[in-house]
């Protein structure tokens, strides 16, 4: 119950940039003030997120997941309710409002995995399969927003996201599990997930990844026209391919060796989409196998954050996974953006690739090849080979199969 109810959670959380966009274009008529709008919804997301983080790391997860969600909604609300001819203002200050109070379920949902699956191969599985969870929302999502904004109002769109959002984390944040965490004590007071060398190693490597992701989305809108959708959805789906993978296979890299090998067919893979005009079916088998390496390396990334976040901040060390990856993928579309209208869409393909391999590098001198024992926390006690094992596989059935009926 509670890993499917994080995955609802998260899902209005994929509507929201497009969501805003098309709102905001129908209530002003500007794709310029739509654009606007969009850029103060990610900004302060990626603003917002690694605070609220920090706040559950001090405080707990229900009253920051409640108040959060209460805030976001009423700014949805707010925003749906707006009349044609509405001033950019207040559509850019209710989007920063809902950027900066949307509730961290992704980064609570992970903090709670060591705690219920204490073996490093079931943690590993759970990982792999909140990965892959969270891709599927951001599959279904735009496009649900979209069908919905067509079929009844784009304000309607974003009521919808509002009741989803307030009443799935409410659900998540009154959860036994979500209410009984507390966080561990800080290794020095005030100390932050960024003061581990580790932690901002992960974050350089995730900014890179996140420039991968913005610079396909801008390339492939730019090479394939009216088909850029279908390639698109097909890279999500190459994802969800790679995270069922990964998940079955003990839940992607546990060190610094596989997370480069990962990042380097990521870079290799967005490369090799230069080579995407041979054709429409050649770009849609080469996007799907570019896309099978984005949830194993997101699952490595997440596995990766006990042993480099300080104790007591995981979930602000998730927090900033997640806003790396967005201030990356901000940076990748301008990037590839502009090298798309100084040469051609191939450029930006070039820029993902380049991104990917400087990850892949990065990873390669900076990430221990095995893995390092936790930052400020006690090298825990060896566990047989198979009881890791038989724990690991009931751990990731029971993240899978939770919320299947009995019997």
């Amino acid at each position: 119950m509670l890993f499917s109810t994080s995955v609802i959670a998260r899902l209005p959380l994929a509507t929201f940039g497009i969501g805003l966009l098309v709102h905001a274009h129908h209530l002003t008529g500007s794709y310029a003030a739509a654009g606007a709008v969009a850029g103060a919804l990610a900004v302060a997301q990626g603003a917002g997120g690694p605070l609220l983080g920090r706040l559950v790391d001090r405080r707990g997860q229900t009253t920051v997941l409640l108040a959060s969600a209460l805030v976001a909604g009423g700014a949805l609300f707010a925003a749906a309710a707006l009349p044609v001819g509405t001033a950019l203002l207040p559509l850019l200050l209710l989007a920063a409002v809902i950027g900066f109070a949307t509730p961290p379920v992704g980064a609570c949902m992970r903090t709670l995995i060591p705690s219920r699956f204490p073996v490093l191969k079931s943690q590993r599985r759970a990982y792999a399969a909140d990965a892959t969870a969270t891709e599927l929302t951001w599959v279904a999502g735009p496009p649900l927003a979209l069908s919905l904004g067509a079929l009844a109002g784009t304000g309607a769109a974003l009521t919808f996201a509002a009741v989803v959002l307030v009443v799935a984390t409410g659900l998540f944040a009154l959860a036994p599990a979500s209410r009984a965490w507390r966080p561990g004590p800080r290794v020095a007071a005030g100390q932050g997930a960024l003061s581990s060398p580790a932690m901002r190693v992960l974050v350089v490597v995730l900014v890179a990844v996140g420039v991968v992701f913005g610079a396909t989305e801008v390339g492939v809108a730019a090479a394939a026209g009216s088909s850029a959708g279908l390639l698109l959805g097909l890279w999500g789906v190459g994802s969800l391919a790679g995270g069922v993978v990964v998940t079955r296979l003990g839940g992607g890299a546990a060190a610094g060796r596989g997370f480069v090998l990962l990042l380097a067919g990521l870079g290799a893979g967005h490369l090799a989409l230069v080579a995407g005009s041979l054709g429409t079916v050649a770009f849609a088998v080469l996007i799907t196998l570019a896309g099978s390496m984005i949830a194993p390396i997101l699952a490595s990334a997440y596995g990766m954050v006990d042993h480099a976040a300080p104790e007591g901040t995981a979930t602000e060390a998730f927090s900033w996974l997640a806003t790396a990856t967005a201030v990356g993928s901000a940076l990748g579309a301008a990037a590839g953006g502009a090298l798309i209208d100084a040469v051609s869409p191939a450029v930006a393909f070039i820029l993902a690739g380049a991104a990917g391999l400087l990850a892949a590098a990065t990873a390669l001198t900076r990430i221990p090849a095995r893995r390092p024992d936790p930052v400020g926390r006690p090298v825990p006690l060896a566990i047989g080979r198979g009881q890791d094992v038989d724990q690991g596989a009931a751990g990731v059935r029971a993240v899978l199969l939770a919320d299947q009926p009995a019997g």
